[in-house]
């Protein structure tokens, strides 16, 4: 969507804009070609060395950070960069990610069962090979929002007992063993497992959260929030702050009316920019995204509140004691 997001993010020269997720720098070259300055950031070290060219062609206006958009305001602000009038986030696995095999995003050829977009931490083969089966159904059912969840952890437990899971082609077929394929089914029966764990190996959702905070704080008055995502739990995510921040959430009429906070962001528009029928002929997966952006007013930062998005209580950190136990 990089032309709803240019109109949306408005880029002009003289101004600073980060791009909390540089991947292939799609987002970053285009607003250097609009003569803004950029800040990017990604925490995958295959894309900041990819970068190395476009940093060189625009070095005194492009800087290109290893890092996680979560903290986003920091970078900036060790950047020597105090404020900022732009914050795109395309959040979730990048086509380049899914693109290689040996990355272990996708099944659509086999690879190593990865996932980390850091390249460094807890891998989904940990995951899958070490976590209790009741996690394991919460990081598919709530993360991956498979119905099937409970069967797919119970087979996973006993399919590991004979040997780990190691291969995305390996697991690919077991959960599809357990839930069935319908003949012409367009979706493959895991991919809904795969979302869940990429999502639970990356803490993408608390990543979404804490960045959609840093870009508030780091924002000026005027500055814009742009958020692209891909499925139902970000968009809920980005949907729920904007509501919060610009003060559209809507209270109980049986509950005593309390004064509202002055908002945060100004939304010209509630309902998501989707895209057009051109780019998802081009690019299936567009079809599932979903755009929402808003404009910073002029009233400090509030304290960030996580409560508002009402995360699923998963935690890394047990699975990796069970794995560094094993």
């Amino acid at each position: 969507m990089l032309n709803e997001v240019l109109d949306c993010l408005d880029p002009a020269s003289g101004e600073t804009i980060i791009d909390g997720t540089f991947g292939a720098g799609g987002y970053t070259r285009a607003i250097l070609e609009r003569g803004a300055d950029v800040i990017a950031i990604d925490r995958d070290p295959d894309a900041i060395a990819g970068g190395d060219a476009l940093v060189r062609a625009h070095e005194q206006r492009l800087k290109l950070v290893a890092g996680e958009f979560a903290a986003l305001d920091t970078i900036a602000l060790e950047q020597g960069v105090e404020g900022v009038n732009g914050v795109v986030l395309d959040v979730g696995v990048s086509s380049m990610q899914l693109d290689q095999a040996e990355r272990g995003f996708s099944f659509r050829e086999d690879g190593p069962l990865d996932m980390r977009m850091g390249q460094d931490g807890l891998s989904a083969a940990d995951v899958v090979n070490h976590a209790d089966q009741a996690t394991l159904t919460r990081i598919f059912g709530l993360l991956g929002e498979e119905r099937q969840a409970p069967r797919v952890s119970a087979a996973i437990v006993k399919a590991r007992k004979q040997g780990p899971i190691t291969r995305t082609g390996q697991l690919a077929k077991l959960v599809e063993t357990v839930i069935g394929r319908k003949p012409g089914e367009r979706i493959h029966p895991a991919t809904r497992c795969f979302q869940g764990l990429r999502i639970f190996v990356n803490g993408e959702l608390e990543q979404l959260a804490s960045g959609l905070f840093a870009a508030e704080r780091i924002l000026k008055p005027g500055g814009r929030l742009v958020v692209v995502s891909f499925h139902s739990l970000e968009d809920r995510i980005v949907k729920r702050f904007f509501q919060d921040r610009s003060g559209t959430v809507s209270g109980s009429r049986h509950l005593p009316r309390a004064e509202a906070p002055k908002p945060l962001f100004e939304q010209k528009q509630r309902a998501p920019l989707l895209a057009g029928e051109a780019e998802i002929a081009a690019n299936p997966r567009a079809r599932s995204a979903k755009l929402r952006w808003g404009i910073r007013t002029r009233e400090a930062s509030r304290d960030a509140n996580f409560s508002l998005f009402k995360l699923p209580r998963l935690s890394i950190d047990q699975v990796t004691s069970r794995a560094q136990t094993r």
